[in-house]
C-alpha cells in the first residue's frame, strides 16, 4: 500500500467542546486512502440526561391536581365544623415582664380598715357584715340566654316612705364628668342629662356635672338648673383640694393626665366619692333604670361576661360611701404604684383588681362587681348582648341574635331594657343614634315622654 495523505485522529476532546461529548448525533470520520475507500467508526452515544424542567413541570401537575382536591374539601370540613360547633376565639399578648410586675403581685393593705384609722362618717360594721336587701353578685358568669337580664329583674325596689323635703347636700349624689377642653356640651351629651331626670327619684337624688373648667354660657345646661334647682347643680374640679388628707395629698401624680380623659376621670371619680359619697356614671352612658335598690353595696362592675384575667373590672358605673375604706386602699395602691401609663386603665381596671385581691389576703371583704348587664349589656356574645346602638335595625338582619323580631315595644328587647340599669356607650361621641331605630324608639321617645309629663 503506498503512503497516502490521511486524517488525524483527535485523541482527546478540546476543552472548548467539551459539550460536543453529550450530543447524540454520529460523528462520522473520513480516511483517505488511494483507493477512496471510506471506513465509517461510529462514536459511543453518551447516556441521555431528563432537562430540569420536565421535572418541574411534572411536580407542578401533581401538587396543583392536590390542591384542586384540598382546598374544596378543606373549605367543606370548616364550614361543616362551623355549623355544629360554636367557635369561643379570643387573642391578647402580654408581657411576660408587665404580668409578673403589675399582676400577680398582691398589695398589702395600708390599715384604712383598722377601727382607730376608719373616718367617723363610715359605719365599719354596717359597711361589711350590715344586712343587705338584695345580692347583687350572680357567682356565675351569665353567658347564656337572658340569664343575665333575668337576674337584674330580681332586684327590685324597697317601698319608699314619704318623707319632707331633702336638702340637695344630703341626697344621693350622682357624680359625672365632662372635659371642656375636648369638645363642647352638646345634644348628644344632653341624652345623659335625660336619662337621668327621666329614670331617677329626683326628691332624693342629685346630679353634679363636674368639669375642669367652666361650661357655660351653655343654653342646654342652663334650662336643666333652672328646671330642677335642687337636683342637678354644676362644678369645677380642684383636684389638689379633693386630695387633701389622703394618702396622695401633695403628690405629683395629681396632675396626670391624659389626651382621652382617661387616667384623670378615673382619678376624679374616686376623689369625688371619696369626699362626697354617691353614684358616678360615665357621661357616655344612658340610664334605664332607678339605682336605688342597688345602693345599699359598695360597687364596681363586670367589664365584660368573659372574665377577662387581666381587666376584669370597671368603673363606669361605681359606687362608693363617703370616706370609705375601700377608696383609701385605693389611694394607697395609686401612691405607692409605678405612675399611670398615658391612654391606660391602670388607674381604672387594672387598680380595682389589684384593691380586690389585696382586700382579699388582707380577710377583709371585698365590694360587690355588678355583673356586665346591668350597665353594659353590649360586651357579650353576639347572640345575646344588646343590638348595635349605631346600626339602623333593618339593616342587622339576623345580626341581631335572640332580639331578631322581638324589637318592638314591648318586645323581648324592651322587657330586658327594664330590668337593666343602664348602658354604657364606650365615647362613641361620633355616631349618631339611627332615627326609628331601637335606641331611638325604646330610650330617647321615652325620655322625652317622661319628661314632658305624659
Amino acid at each position: 500500500m503506498s503512503r497516502g495523505s490521511y486524517e488525524r485522529l483527535p485523541m482527546y476532546a478540546s476543552s472548548d467542546s467539551s459539550s460536543s461529548r453529550h450530543r447524540h448525533s454520529q460523528r462520522v470520520l473520513h480516511f483517505n486512502f488511494p483507493s477512496d475507500d471510506t471506513i465509517t467508526l461510529p462514536q459511543t452515544r453518551p447516556r441521555s440526561r431528563t432537562h430540569p424542567s420536565q421535572y418541574t413541570s411534572y411536580f407542578k401537575g401533581r401538587i396543583w391536581n392536590v390542591l384542586k382536591f384540598a382546598l374544596p374539601s378543606s373549605l367543606l370540613l370548616f364550614l361543616l365544623g362551623f355549623y355544629l360547633y360554636e367557635p369561643h376565639v379570643e387573642l391578647a399578648f402580654y408581657s411576660r415582664t408587665w404580668t409578673q410586675k403589675q399582676i400577680f403581685p398582691v398589695p398589702k393593705l395600708s390599715g384604712c380598715f383598722n377601727e382607730n384609722r376608719v373616718h367617723s362618717t363610715y359605719n365599719l360594721t354596717d359597711g361589711l357584715y350590715g344586712p343587705r336587701r338584695t345580692e347583687v353578685q350572680a357567682g356565675m358568669s351569665l353567658r347564656f340566654g337572658e340569664d343575665c337580664y333575668n337576674l337584674a329583674g330580681t332586684i327590685q325596689p324597697a317601698p319608699r316612705r314619704s318623707a319632707n323635703h331633702i336638702p340637695p347636700d344630703e341626697r344621693t349624689q350622682y357624680h359625672t364628668y365632662w372635659r371642656n377642653d375636648l369638645a363642647v356640651f352638646g345634644p348628644r351629651q344632653e341624652w345623659m342629662l335625660k336619662s337621668f331626670f327621666a329614670t331617677q327619684h329626683l326628691p332624693t337624688s342629685r346630679l353634679i356635672l363636674w368639669s375642669n373648667g367652666e361650661l357655660g354660657p351653655n343654653d342646654i345646661l342652663t334650662k336643666y338648673l333652672n328646671q330642677y334647682p335642687d337636683s342637678f347643680a354644676l362644678r369645677i374640679v380642684d383636684i389638689s383640694s379633693l386630695a387633701r388628707g389622703t394618702f396622695l395629698e401633695g403628690s405629683q401624680l395629681l396632675v396626670s393626665k391624659d389626651k382621652k380623659a382617661w387616667i384623670d376621670g378615673d382619678l376624679i371619680r374616686l376623689l369625688l366619692l371619696w369626699n362626697y359619697g354617691g353614684v358616678w356614671v360615665d357621661m357616655d352612658s344612658l340610664l334605664t333604670r332607678d339605682l336605688d335598690p342597688l345602693l345599699e353595696h359598695e360597687f364596681v362592675t363586670q367589664w365584660d361576661c368573659y372574665d377577662k384575667l387581666y381587666q376584669p373590672l370597671n368603673g363606669a358605673l361605681m359606687r362608693f360611701k363617703k370616706h370609705s375604706p375601700y377608696l383609701c386602699e385605693a389611694f394607697h395602691i395609686m401612691g405607692t404604684d409605678d405612675a399611670p401609663r398615658p391612654g391606660s386603665t391602670d388607674w381604672g381596671s387594672l387598680l380595682y383588681l389589684k384593691m380586690y385581691r389585696a382586700l382579699l389576703a388582707g380577710g377583709i371583704p371585698p365590694f360587690k362587681v355588678l355583673p356586665f348587664c346591668f350597665s353594659d349589656a353590649r360586651s357579650c356574645r353576639l347572640d345575646n348582648r344588646l343590638p348595635d346602638p349605631f346600626v339602623p335595625d333593618s339593616s342587622s338582619g339576623n345580626r341581631m341574635g335572640m332580639w331578631n323580631g322581638a324589637m318592638q315595644e314591648d318586645g323581648k328587647l324592651h322587657g330586658a331594657i327594664r330590668k337593666i340599669f343602664g348602658i354604657h356607650l364606650h365615647n362613641q361621641w361620633d355616631k349618631p343614634f339611627p332615627e326609628g331605630g331601637w335606641v331611638d324608639r325604646l330610650l330617647l321617645k321615652e325620655y322625652d315622654r317622661r319628661l314632658r309629663g305624659l
